[in-house]
């Protein structure tokens, strides 16, 4: 997450007065300020210096506590259905606790807010403050599950180097030989057995996902894509984002040896913030509130800085369904050389998606990394991959989600209508949002204003009626509200509706281009947003095959990882209220005055088999479950081969 750098003018200069450490000699953000790697152990006490601020506290339960009058799950958390019942939770009893308790420092009343919003295992829906999450927490002992048991990464070597001299000095000043580790077999991590280890971090620190066991796969360390590269992901035991530990204890069994060692691995916190020299510049610079943190009114935002429109013209507002999911260290951290695919990549495969024909020409693999970048390019991309297995002769399509954390909603629709042709229908979910007071007037306001899709997502042209026609911009869709009881409470919902998404740059076949019984879904569960509403409506709708790949084999395992239809940043939900010139009601949030971001998912999809039941709550597994080994846990070209022996019959 890159929040904006700029200082926000205007902000109280008596919260610098009282948050600053007054002498340098005794400012612990003096010794690590410049370092890329520093003692987890004096971040922590850069970051603890900052005390607790009763204003702070205030401010920012008030934007919390009013966003989440948006948040479309929320009294689903009083009572969880299963298999999810380890996320239930009472929300605003929560908000209370947090608002009655004494922190000593900011930092601690922050952790606390993070863990309580975290572990709502909603990767829609999360507290992320900018001054604690500037830095990442790195274990030079990622770990793996292979073929059911627990594994320093084999690769650990090849990866972790790929971080620079200044991470492997950081160790070799310690004299810490971390590398010798690589591959070894794990038989306890903290004083636990190792499934119950990683079963404490999918428990407390992963969160993303509602079902345990996706969590679980997010724990451990594993292939993705990054941008528009291919990369490894450290894993959540490995590269926490929140720093609270300094090093934790293992007993293994190193490679090649028979004898069990205890050892005590040091963690290394990784800079990712902006520059700082002390306590004062580092709260300036990445905890104070900038241009970027709070919402506009985008009536009055002044002329678009894209280029290509009309004078005076804005450009549409794209929904977006997308966890937060902490991004490589700063130095890139790729997927180690010998890992990469062999194969020569097809046309289309230089943005998130990365397409290939296997051996044999009978199947290709469309690797989708994500539904984000280029918003016009990834249609393109896809057409020129289907042409080209079409040109090799393939009849096997495989498509890879492994670590796909969402993106454009737009874009998981045109995937979905791409590969069953346009004579399917409409190819998504049918939606609602949370009709509450506010947002009834935000819709009110938007009408009288002449407000539209292109300056914010309330306006009724965002959407489609259920009959597929467009609803025009004055129609209020939150007046009258439809009824809804959650688990004995009042939760009134919009009218249902279907997403409007721009013209595809290409022809989306009538027909599909390939038979959809020989299409196959691969991944390790961590789909998210977008990512499990493409796989939902492929499994629901079409019976895709499904296999997922990992996770504790002793535990069940959904195929998907959280489903909410769209995710408003706290920068978003507060551009709509001002669009709508509604800033000053009082039941809007007040800007917020640290660097920080509360964002929570603003819209429901339910679900073809029981359309009462939003889809993130629908237990649905994979036809087909793998464990990693070491030939693929790593290196998709091998596991992409492994899954079309295993899923197509020639």
């Amino acid at each position: 997450m890159r929040l904006g750098r700029a200082i926000r003018s205007g902000l109280p200069i008596v919260l610098s007065r009282v948050l600053f450490v007054s002498a340098a000699a005794s400012d612990p953000c003096v010794k690590v300020a410049g370092l890329t790697f520093a003692d987890p152990a004096e971040v922590i006490a850069c970051q603890k210096s900052f005390p607790f601020n009763e204003t702070l506290r205030q401010n920012v339960l008030s934007v919390v506590s009013r966003v989440f009058d948006f948040y479309t799950f929320e009294d689903f958390y009083l009572n969880s259905p299963p298999p999810f019942q380890e996320s239930t939770t009472n929300i605003r009893a929560e908000l209370a606790r947090i608002n009655a308790t004494k922190y000593p420092t900011d930092y601690d009343f922050n952790l606390d807010l993070y863990n309580f919003a975290h572990q709502l295992n909603d990767g829609h829906t999360a507290w992320f403050p900018a001054c604690y999450m500037s830095y990442q927490n790195i274990l030079p002992a990622p770990v793996v599950i292979l073929e059911g048991e627990v594994f320093i990464t084999p690769d650990s070597v090849e990866f972790l180097t790929l971080l620079g001299p200044d991470f492997t000095n950081f160790f070799a000043a310690k004299n810490f030989a971390w590398q010798r580790f690589a591959g070894a077999k794990v038989l306890s991590i903290g004083g636990l057995a190792p499934f119950d280890y990683i079963d404490k971090i999918a428990r407390e620190v992963s969160g993303n996902y509602l079902d345990h066991n996706v969590r679980v796969n997010s724990v451990v360390s594993s292939y993705r894509i990054s941008g528009t590269d291919f990369s490894q992901r450290l894993g959540d035991l490995a590269g926490p984002v929140f720093i609270t530990q300094t090093s934790l204890e293992f007993t293994l069994i190193p490679v090649n040896s028979t004898k069990s060692e205890v050892v005590d691995f040091p963690f290394v916190a990784d800079f990712t913030g902006s520059p700082f020299t002390d306590g004062p510049s580092y709260w300036a610079n990445n905890c104070a509130a900038n241009n970027a943190t709070n919402g506009v009114d985008r009536k009055n935002a002044g002329p678009s800085p894209d280029t290509t429109l009309q004078p005076g013209a804005e450009p549409p507002r794209l929904a977006r369904a997308a966890i937060f999911d902490p991004a490589p260290p700063k130095s890139a951290v790729g997927l180690p050389g010998p890992f990469l695919p062999t194969l020569t990549p097809t046309n289309g495969s230089t943005g998130v998606i990365k397409s290939f024909v296997l051996p044999g020409n009978k199947t290709g693999v469309m690797f989708v990394g994500s539904f984000e970048g280029d918003f016009n390019q990834f249609p393109v991309d896809v057409e020129a991959a289907v042409n080209q297995f079409k040109a090799s002769g393939v009849k096997n399509v495989l498509i890879d989600v492994t670590n796909n954390g969402g993106g454009f909603v737009c874009l998981g629709l045109f995937l979905h209508s791409y590969l069953a042709g346009t004579n399917f229908g409409l190819p998504g979910f049918q939606s609602t949002s949370r009709a509450n007071p506010l947002a009834q007037k935000i819709v009110t306001a938007d009408i009288a204003l002449g407000v539209n899709s292109n300056l914010a997502f309330y306006p009724g042209d965002n959407w489609l009626f259920l009959n597929g026609t467009q609803m025009p911009a004055n129609f209020d869709y939150n007046t009258p509200s439809v009824p809804a009881i959650v688990n004995g409470r009042s939760q009134p919902t919009s009218q249902r509706f279907e997403d409007v998404c721009p013209p595809s740059p290409v022809e989306i076949p009538a027909t599909p281009p390939f038979d959809l019984e020989n299409v196959a879904i691969v991944g390790n569960g961590d789909c998210a947003s977008t990512c499990s509403l493409f796989t939902t409506v492929m499994f629901e709708r079409h019976n895709t095959k499904t296999a997922i790949f990992g996770g504790n084999p002793h535990q069940d395992i959904q195929y998907k990882g959280m489903a909410g239809n769209q995710v408003l940043e706290f920068s978003d939900l507060d551009t709509e209220i001002k669009t709508a010139g509604l800033k000053d009601d009082p039941l809007a949030p007040p800007d917020l005055l640290v660097n920080a971001n509360m964002r929570h998912n603003w819209r429901i999809a339910y679900s073809f088999f029981n359309e009462k039941l939003p889809i993130a709550y629908v237990s649905e597994q994979p036809q087909l479950r793998f464990q990693y080994t070491t030939d693929t846990y790593n290196n998709p070209q091998n596991l992409w081969t492994f899954a079309e022996s295993k899923l197509f019959s020639g």
